[in-house]
């Protein structure tokens, strides 16, 4: 086929996109939105985006964009028209008018990749019943007796594997600590073991597609993340069959006291609801806490005085242990971190622990005067 013909061949899809992106700009003009870029028909802004940028900063696309059209712009992200805000007083009122003007909602994209059954997908009435379930599961109690005894067991493990004058990417660790505490209290799976580590494997494709531009093409992170999904949703179905055949059976183990057991006996959820609220819950949980902690130790080494305050506290709590003879910590060993907790909350106000949060608009929104047709924020 000659050029020429190639040309004429595709000529009238070329033209059908043409035609698409002309009435899909027309229609978004009708509405008064801020101004902005919708990008290229149908992948919009969304490369762009996603480009990798650090922690500490609103990335180079933020920063241009900002500085082009203001703080509040529209753009065409994850498949779905989007308004972006970097506002915090427009940020501050949609989550003051949360569940008013404003629901909490992410891209299709995004949904199909987490479940429908999500915590981070769900809203209203199912969204309070989920977040009710796992609250139950950390209860007081529970986090004073084990997820405290549980933490400690996994930092010795991650720092016993060091060696002397080594070289480890703190992130990497700090991802490995956090998907082990939450593979073991979701699953009661042990570190180091070949399904831990099967599934561990699964998740990082998982997660890589996750925040992907949607595209479900062979050989992309969006569907090598859906294929990820399926195996892991598998690998959960599989150990929950294996929970409601013992517990037919009566065999009472400490498998039991895991967040899998638990919503078995004390839920009313039906087999996909629970799938993916355990997903959930090991993507909620792994990715902030991993971040956390490598922001945290980034933001210390430019530090040295909290550094030695915080190595002051911690020393202090284990000589008080050893005068009294006990080895593990316990709930009033935590209560003493003050200053730790300080750390922390200046890490989370410091770093992009989370990337964006996504909401949708029930209605036009009124905001400094002006309607606007807020559809995704």
């Amino acid at each position: 086929m000659s050029d020429t013909e190639l040309v004429l061949f595709l000529l009238p899809s070329i033209l059908s996109l043409l035609l698409i992106f002309i009435l899909f700009q027309r229609k978004h003009a009708r509405f008064n939105l801020p101004p902005g870029n919708m990008g290229w028909p149908f992948i919009g802004e969304t490369f762009a985006y996603l480009k990798p940028y650090s922690a500490t900063s609103i990335g180079d696309f933020m920063e241009k964009h900002i500085l082009r059209y203001g703080k509040i712009y529209k753009s065409y992200l994850f498949g779905e028209p989007t308004v972006v805000s970097a506002d915090a007083g427009l940020n501050r009122f949609i989550l003051q008018n949360e569940g008013r003007l404003f629901e909490c909602s992410y891209p299709r994209s995004i949904g199909g990749i987490l479940g429908k059954w999500s915590m981070l997908v769900l809203v209203g009435d199912l969204h309070k019943d989920m977040r009710t379930i796992s609250l139950n599961f950390l209860s007081h109690a529970r986090l004073r007796t084990q997820l405290l005894r549980e933490m400690e067991r996994h930092t010795l493990l991650v720092l016993n594997s060091w060696r002397e004058n080594s070289i480890f990417s703190a992130q990497d660790e700090a991802k490995k600590f956090t998907f082990n505490l939450m593979a073991k209290h979701i699953m009661s799976m042990d570190p180091g073991k070949p399904e831990t580590e099967q599934l561990k494997k699964e998740y990082v494709t998982f997660m890589k597609g996750v925040v992907s531009a949607p595209l479900n093409l062979p050989g992309t992170a969006y569907r090598k993340a859906l294929q990820s999904r399926s195996i892991i949703l598998n690998f959960i179905q599989q150990k929950m069959e294996e929970r409601i055949g013992k517990m037919k059976e009566g065999e009472e183990n400490l498998e039991g006291d895991d967040l899998l057991g638990w919503v078995l006996k004390h839920s009313n959820l039906y087999g996909e609801q629970i799938l993916d609220l355990i997903l959930s819950l090991l993507f909620a949980g792994h990715e902030t806490s991993s971040v956390a902690i490598a922001l945290a130790i980034y933001f210390l080494e430019a530090c040295p005085s909290a550094i030695q305050q915080l190595r002051e506290e911690h020393l202090e709590i284990a000589r008080a242990k050893k005068q009294s003879g006990e080895k593990e910590l316990n709930w009033e060993d935590y209560k003493k971190m003050e200053f730790t907790q300080c750390v922390i909350s200046e890490t989370l106000r410091l770093g992009n622990v989370v990337r964006f949060l996504h909401r949708k608009a029930l209605k036009d929104v009124h905001y400094e005067g002006k309607e606007r047709d807020y559809n995704n924020v």
